[in-house]
C-alpha cells in the first residue's frame, strides 16, 4: 500500500468541496481524538493482559502472546473472550478502561473544529459509553457530541464487522452518503466507505512504540478518501467556506 504525505499536503479547497454534502461526523475514539502522547491506550492494552493473566492463570508474557493471538483472530480481545469463554462484557469494560487520565490535555483547537463543523457529531467506539465520555470530557470535547455509540450498542459486534456499522446507522438513523468517519485503523475503514461514507485515516506525527506497526501506516487505498496526522487542522479545512 502507497504512503502519503500528511495532511499538511493535502489542505486545499477541494476537501471543503467534497465535505460539503456531509451533514453527520462519526470519530473513533481511541488513537483518533487523542495523540499517543496522552498514554490511554497503553494502560488499557496492560489492563487487558493483566485481565487475561489472572482469569487464566498466565504470567505477563503467555497473558500478552494468547492476547495478541484473540485479538488478530477476532478484531477485539473482548470478542474472543465472549465466544471461547462467556465473560461478562461489562465486567471486563470497566476493568480495562479503570486507567489514568492524567496525561490527557484539554484540546481547545479540536474542540473548536468539531464545534462549528455543521450538522451532527457522534462517536463510534469499540470501548465502552464510559470510557468514551470520560476521555471526551477530559479533551473537552463531549458536549459537541449528539451521542456514543459503543461496543455494548453494537451488541458486542465490533468495527471493521458490517454488522457493528449497520447497528449504528440504524439506531441514529444515518444516511451513510452523507456522513464522514474518522479512524485510525485503516481496515475499519473499509466497510464505511463501501456504505458510501467518507473516509479519514487518522495517524500519529510520530510512531507509537506500543501499537503494532500495520495499524499506524499512512496509507492511500481506494476505501480511504483522506489521510491526515492533525486531526484539529483537518476538521477545520473541512469546515464550509465563508462567502
Amino acid at each position: 500500500m502507497k504512503a502519503v504525505p500528511p495532511a499538511s499536503a493535502t489542505l486545499i479547497s477541494a476537501e471543503q468541496r467534497s465535505f460539503a454534502h456531509v451533514d453527520t461526523w462519526v470519530f473513533d475514539l481511541d488513537n483518533t481524538l487523542y495523540p499517543h502522547s496522552s498514554r490511554i491506550w497503553p494502560q488499557i492494552d496492560e489492563r487487558i493482559t493483566l485481565y487475561i493473566a489472572d482469569l487464566f492463570g498466565l504470567d505477563g508474557l503467555s497473558a500478552r502472546a494468547l492476547q495478541k493471538y484473540f485479538y488478530h483472530k477476532y478484531g477485539t480481545t473482548l470478542r474472543a473472550l465472549i465466544n471461547e469463554h462467556n465473560i461478562d462484557p461489562h465486567h471486563f469494560l470497566d476493568f480495562a478502561h479503570d486507567i489514568d487520565h492524567a496525561d490527557l490535555e484539554l484540546n481547545i483547537g479540536l474542540g473548536t473544529a468539531i464545534e462549528h463543523l455543521p450538522g451532527r457529531k457522534l462517536i463510534l467506539t469499540n470501548g465502552s459509553r464510559k470510557h468514551a465520555e470520560n476521555v471526551a470530557r477530559k479533551l473537552g470535547i463531549l458536549d459537541h457530541f449528539e451521542d456514543v455509540f459503543d461496543i455494548a450498542d453494537a451488541n458486542f459486534v465490533p468495527k471493521p464487522e458490517r454488522r457493528a456499522y449497520e447497528s449504528f446507522l440504524e439506531k441514529h438513523i444515518v444516511d451513510p452518503s452523507r456522513s464522514a468517519m474518522f479512524e485510525d485503523i485503516a481496515k475499519n475503514l473499509i466497510v464505511p466507505r463501501e456504505l458510501g461514507m467518507m473516509t479519514t485515516l487518522v495517524v500519529p506525527k510520530t510512531v507509537d512504540p506500543f501499537r503494532e506497526a500495520f495499524e499506524q501506516e499512512a496509507v492511500k487505498t481506494p476505501h480511504i478518501d483522506y489521510v491526515t496526522d492533525d486531526l484539529a487542522v483537518f476538521l477545520q479545512s473541512c469546515l464550509p467556506l465563508k462567502p
